[in-house]
Protein backbone atom coordinates (compact mmCIF):
# COMPACT_ATOMS: atom_id res chain seq x y z
CA UNK A 1 0.00 0.00 0.00
CA UNK A 2 3.14 2.34 0.69
CA UNK A 3 4.59 1.54 -2.52
CA UNK A 4 0.91 2.54 -4.04
CA UNK A 5 1.75 6.61 -2.69
CA UNK A 6 5.68 6.36 -3.02
CA UNK A 7 6.04 5.20 -6.51
CA UNK A 8 4.06 7.93 -8.27
CA UNK A 9 5.14 10.60 -5.44
CA UNK A 10 8.62 10.09 -6.54
CA UNK A 11 7.91 9.23 -10.18
CA UNK A 12 6.05 12.17 -11.17
CA UNK A 13 7.61 14.63 -8.78
CA UNK A 14 10.85 14.08 -10.64
CA UNK A 15 9.56 13.97 -14.26
CA UNK A 16 8.01 17.28 -13.60
CA UNK A 17 11.54 18.80 -12.70
CA UNK A 18 12.51 21.12 -15.92
CA UNK A 19 9.25 20.50 -17.23
CA UNK A 20 7.23 23.09 -18.93
CA UNK A 21 4.46 23.44 -16.86
CA UNK A 22 7.25 23.86 -14.10
CA UNK A 23 9.97 26.77 -16.07
CA UNK A 24 6.00 28.24 -16.96
CA UNK A 25 5.62 28.73 -12.77
CA UNK A 26 9.15 29.67 -12.73
CA UNK A 27 8.48 32.92 -14.94
CA UNK A 28 5.06 33.38 -13.50
CA UNK A 29 6.31 33.15 -9.86
CA UNK A 30 8.87 36.54 -10.28
CA UNK A 31 5.56 38.58 -11.87
CA UNK A 32 3.13 38.35 -9.04
CA UNK A 33 3.66 38.60 -5.23
CA UNK A 34 0.43 36.60 -4.65
CA UNK A 35 2.09 33.25 -4.78
CA UNK A 36 -0.31 31.02 -3.04
CA UNK A 37 -3.00 32.01 -5.46
CA UNK A 38 -0.12 30.95 -8.31
CA UNK A 39 0.27 27.58 -6.34
CA UNK A 40 -3.73 26.86 -6.07
CA UNK A 41 -4.55 27.66 -9.82
CA UNK A 42 -1.56 25.47 -10.70
CA UNK A 43 -3.12 22.76 -8.22
CA UNK A 44 -6.28 22.97 -9.55
CA UNK A 45 -5.16 22.76 -12.89
CA UNK A 46 -3.01 19.71 -11.92
CA UNK A 47 -5.62 17.84 -10.15
CA UNK A 48 -8.12 17.76 -13.16
CA UNK A 49 -5.81 16.37 -15.77
CA UNK A 50 -4.07 14.29 -13.61
CA UNK A 51 -7.21 13.42 -11.80
CA UNK A 52 -9.10 12.42 -15.16
CA UNK A 53 -6.14 10.69 -16.26
CA UNK A 54 -6.20 8.78 -12.61
CA UNK A 55 -10.05 8.06 -12.80
CA UNK A 56 -9.99 7.83 -16.71
CA UNK A 57 -7.04 5.55 -16.85
CA UNK A 58 -5.77 7.13 -20.24
CA UNK A 59 -8.82 7.82 -21.63
CA UNK A 60 -7.98 11.42 -22.05
CA UNK A 61 -5.53 10.93 -24.78
CA UNK A 62 -7.62 9.61 -26.60
CA UNK A 63 -10.86 11.57 -26.57
CA UNK A 64 -8.64 14.46 -27.59
CA UNK A 65 -6.43 14.21 -30.34
CA UNK A 66 -2.92 14.89 -29.44
CA UNK A 67 -2.15 17.43 -32.15
CA UNK A 68 -5.28 19.55 -31.00
CA UNK A 69 -3.81 19.47 -27.24
CA UNK A 70 -0.31 20.55 -28.55
CA UNK A 71 -1.89 23.24 -30.95
CA UNK A 72 -3.74 24.65 -28.16
CA UNK A 73 -1.06 24.68 -25.56
CA UNK A 74 1.88 26.00 -27.78
CA UNK A 75 -0.46 28.99 -28.83
CA UNK A 76 -0.91 29.88 -25.49
CA UNK A 77 1.86 29.51 -24.95
CA UNK A 78 3.23 31.61 -27.59
CA UNK A 79 0.60 34.06 -26.69
CA UNK A 80 1.29 34.88 -23.47
CA UNK A 81 5.09 35.51 -24.30
CA UNK A 82 4.16 37.80 -27.36
CA UNK A 83 2.36 39.85 -24.71
CA UNK A 84 4.84 39.95 -22.46
CA UNK A 85 7.49 41.14 -25.02
CA UNK A 86 5.06 43.71 -26.59
CA UNK A 87 4.27 45.20 -23.19
CA UNK A 88 6.26 48.12 -22.20
CA UNK A 89 6.32 48.74 -18.35
CA UNK A 90 6.90 51.91 -16.63
CA UNK A 91 10.26 52.54 -15.20
CA UNK A 92 9.43 51.99 -11.43
CA UNK A 93 6.12 49.13 -12.47
CA UNK A 94 6.50 46.08 -11.28
CA UNK A 95 5.60 42.57 -13.37
CA UNK A 96 2.28 41.77 -11.61
CA UNK A 97 -0.08 39.76 -13.01
CA UNK A 98 -3.76 40.32 -12.91
CA UNK A 99 -4.78 37.33 -12.05
CA UNK A 100 -2.37 34.97 -11.00
CA UNK A 101 -5.06 31.93 -10.46
CA UNK A 102 -6.44 31.74 -13.85
CA UNK A 103 -2.73 32.38 -15.57
CA UNK A 104 -1.89 29.01 -13.84
CA UNK A 105 -4.98 27.75 -13.95
CA UNK A 106 -5.31 27.60 -17.75
CA UNK A 107 -1.04 27.38 -18.77
CA UNK A 108 -1.32 24.43 -16.68
CA UNK A 109 -4.26 22.54 -17.69
CA UNK A 110 -3.42 22.98 -21.29
CA UNK A 111 0.27 22.22 -21.09
CA UNK A 112 -0.77 18.76 -19.03
CA UNK A 113 -3.25 17.45 -21.19
CA UNK A 114 -1.23 14.61 -22.54
CA UNK A 115 1.82 15.50 -20.48
CA UNK A 116 4.03 12.57 -19.54
CA UNK A 117 3.13 12.91 -15.89
CA UNK A 118 -0.70 12.74 -16.72
CA UNK A 119 0.27 9.26 -18.79
CA UNK A 120 2.24 8.14 -16.10
CA UNK A 121 -0.58 8.70 -13.62
CA UNK A 122 -3.05 6.93 -15.65
CA UNK A 123 -0.48 3.97 -16.31
CA UNK A 124 0.07 3.94 -12.19
CA UNK A 125 -3.62 4.11 -11.47
CA UNK A 126 -3.85 0.65 -13.76
CA UNK A 127 -1.43 -0.76 -11.69
CA UNK A 128 -1.80 0.47 -8.08
CA UNK A 129 -4.73 1.38 -5.80
CA UNK A 130 -6.11 4.69 -7.62
CA UNK A 131 -7.03 7.02 -4.32
CA UNK A 132 -3.26 6.09 -3.01
CA UNK A 133 -1.90 6.90 -6.83
CA UNK A 134 -4.05 10.52 -7.02
CA UNK A 135 -2.96 11.64 -3.47
CA UNK A 136 0.92 10.36 -4.30
CA UNK A 137 0.78 11.92 -7.55
CA UNK A 138 -0.34 15.53 -6.23
CA UNK A 139 1.43 15.70 -3.20
CA UNK A 140 4.63 15.32 -5.53
CA UNK A 141 2.97 18.23 -7.82
CA UNK A 142 2.59 20.09 -4.91
CA UNK A 143 6.32 19.75 -3.40
CA UNK A 144 8.09 20.22 -6.98
CA UNK A 145 5.35 23.17 -7.39
CA UNK A 146 6.20 25.04 -4.47
CA UNK A 147 9.62 25.02 -4.74
CA UNK A 148 9.67 25.84 -7.96
CA UNK A 149 7.56 28.98 -7.03
CA UNK A 150 9.83 29.92 -4.51
CA UNK A 151 12.85 29.88 -6.43
CA UNK A 152 11.00 31.74 -8.84
CA UNK A 153 10.13 34.60 -6.09
CA UNK A 154 14.19 35.08 -5.31
CA UNK A 155 15.87 34.61 -7.76
CA UNK A 156 13.32 36.19 -10.36
CA UNK A 157 12.62 39.27 -7.83
CA UNK A 158 16.33 40.62 -8.49
CA UNK A 159 15.62 40.98 -11.76
CA UNK A 160 14.63 44.49 -13.14
CA UNK A 161 10.86 44.23 -14.40
CA UNK A 162 11.53 45.01 -17.77
CA UNK A 163 14.47 42.00 -18.51
CA UNK A 164 12.43 39.82 -16.34
CA UNK A 165 8.86 40.57 -19.24
CA UNK A 166 11.66 40.06 -22.03
CA UNK A 167 13.00 37.16 -20.09
CA UNK A 168 9.44 35.58 -19.85
CA UNK A 169 8.54 36.48 -23.34
CA UNK A 170 10.83 34.76 -24.80
CA UNK A 171 10.84 31.49 -22.72
CA UNK A 172 6.91 31.26 -23.34
CA UNK A 173 7.52 31.48 -26.86
CA UNK A 174 10.47 28.67 -26.79
CA UNK A 175 7.90 26.68 -24.76
CA UNK A 176 5.17 27.15 -27.14
CA UNK A 177 7.32 26.33 -30.54
CA UNK A 178 8.72 23.46 -28.81
CA UNK A 179 5.24 22.27 -28.08
CA UNK A 180 4.19 22.77 -31.34
CA UNK A 181 7.46 21.53 -33.04
CA UNK A 182 6.69 17.84 -31.53
CA UNK A 183 4.33 17.28 -33.62
CA UNK A 184 6.38 16.83 -36.42
CA UNK A 185 9.04 14.55 -35.11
Amino acid sequence: MLSDLLIPLISVGLAEIGDKTQLALLCLAGKTQKHFSLFLGAMAAFFIVDGLAVVAGGFIAELVPQYIIKILSGTLFIGFGISFLLQRLEENATCDLKQPFMSAFSMILLSEMGDKTQIASALFATNYNSYMVMIGVMVGLAIISLVTIQLGYHVLKKIHANLLHKISGIIFILLGLSTIFTLFI
